[in-house]
């Protein structure tokens, strides 16, 4: 019987996902198409699936932006669609996933841009839906039932906005049919009030290469995980422990079969923030000395991680073996951990058989095994 192969992928955001990265000596944010072509490069080195770019609205405040304005540093970040697309253009492999935010959005535009970088990408393109509060919610507010129903019908708005863009690359054209996808959510020429409005341009991209562009979502607790299951091909997640995911991959899989999609592919991706290095000891020593310029103890939505790639090997088998297919890999910082995956994890994995040697031709979605929509 042969060993399952993971799914990798790369979370591309700057300078790194430590909030001090970008305060490092090699750390300094580039908007030059060479700089992040660098950083795409080095992850189609790694042989993974894709890479998700991060949007400017998508990021809330933490401990870094404290660290910006102590230092006197204002944080500017690239359009990730236009940066996509660039991307595209300089990898031939690698899946390119945008993030959009959803709260916002409108589904036409989305719908377009997305189909065009499919197109442009030879069917590499993805979108990663997101949901991004004005401000963070209170850890201790956030179950409340009262909160929990509003998350409540912000995804369920979202898992709509997901089945319009499907219709319109299916290539719906008619109110009707929009109408009938997402009752009560346009906006209609006889008044109702409604979430979105109807594109008045006629102009649409033609369908895309894979069908459906992959749709992506990261989820850290039910109300999303109930999203992703119903509306999306990759729900990522943030467990801290074997039980987590254990815990999350069963309730994910209830709520496809809910959805009446058990009988899809529906990954099960974990995020986790890297701090890697061959020799033993020395990535914690990087996370401490990053931790000391940030003046504390850097926390994370995703389980950090700080060992050598043989470890971190280990820890994503045990968690495969819980039930996840893939894992979202932040680097703590680019100019080190990026790379680490090419030299130290990719080829850990490659001797365990769970890895890929080369890319195989065929679109994103062949790639996850996802099939035709």
């Amino acid at each position: 019987m042969s060993t399952p192969q993971l799914h990798l992928s790369a979370a591309l955001d700057g300078a790194g996902w430590h909030p001090a990265a970008r305060h490092q000596p090699d750390g300094t944010p580039q908007f030059t198409l060479d700089h992040w072509a660098g950083q795409a490069a080095l992850a189609e080195a790694a042989l993974l699936d894709f890479v998700t770019v991060e949007d400017p609205l998508s990021r809330v405040p933490g401990p870094g932006e404290d660290l910006d304005r102590r230092l006197g540093h204002t944080v500017r970040r690239l359009d990730a669609l236009t940066l996509a697309g660039a991307l595209a253009a300089r990898t031939r492999h690698l899946g390119i996933v945008p993030t959009v935010v959803l709260n916002t959005a409108q589904p036409a535009p989305i719908a377009k841009a997305i189909a065009s970088l499919d197109h442009l990408s030879g069917g590499r393109a993805g979108v990663r839906t997101q949901l991004s509060p004005v401000k963070p919610i209170p850890l201790e507010t956030l179950f409340l039932p009262e909160v929990q129903e509003q998350l409540a019908r912000s995804f369920d708005r979202a898992a709509d906005l997901v089945a319009v863009l499907r219709a319109l690359w299916d290539g719906a054209a008619r109110d009707e049919d929009l109408y009938a996808v997402a009752p009560g959510r346009f906006a209609t020429e006889d008044g109702a009030p409604g979430d979105w409005r109807l594109d008045p341009d006629p102009s649409a991209a033609p369908r895309p290469p894979q069908g459906h562009p992959v749709v992506f979502t990261l989820a850290h607790i039910r109300v999303p995980w109930r999203y992703g299951a119903r509306a999306t091909d990759v729900v990522a997640i943030t467990p801290h422990s074997t039980e987590d995911v254990r815990t999350a991959v069963a309730e994910i899989r209830a709520e496809q079969a809910a959805a009446g999609r058990a009988g899809r592919t529906v990954h099960v991706f974990a995020d986790l923030l890297v701090h890697l290095d061959e020799k033993p000891g020395a990535a914690a020593d990087r996370r401490e000395l990053l931790d000391e310029t940030l003046g504390a103890e850097h926390t994370s939505d995703a389980r950090i991680f700080a060992g050598t790639p043989a470890e971190l090997a280990d820890l994503l088998q045990e968690w495969q073996a819980a039930g996840l297919t893939g894992y979202r890999l932040r680097p703590a910082t680019t100019a080190h951990d990026l790379p680490a995956l090419a030299t130290g994890l990719a080829p850990e994995l490659q001797r365990r058989g769970v890895h890929r040697t080369a890319y195989a031709e065929g679109t994103l979605r062949e790639r996850l095994g996802l099939g035709a929509p």
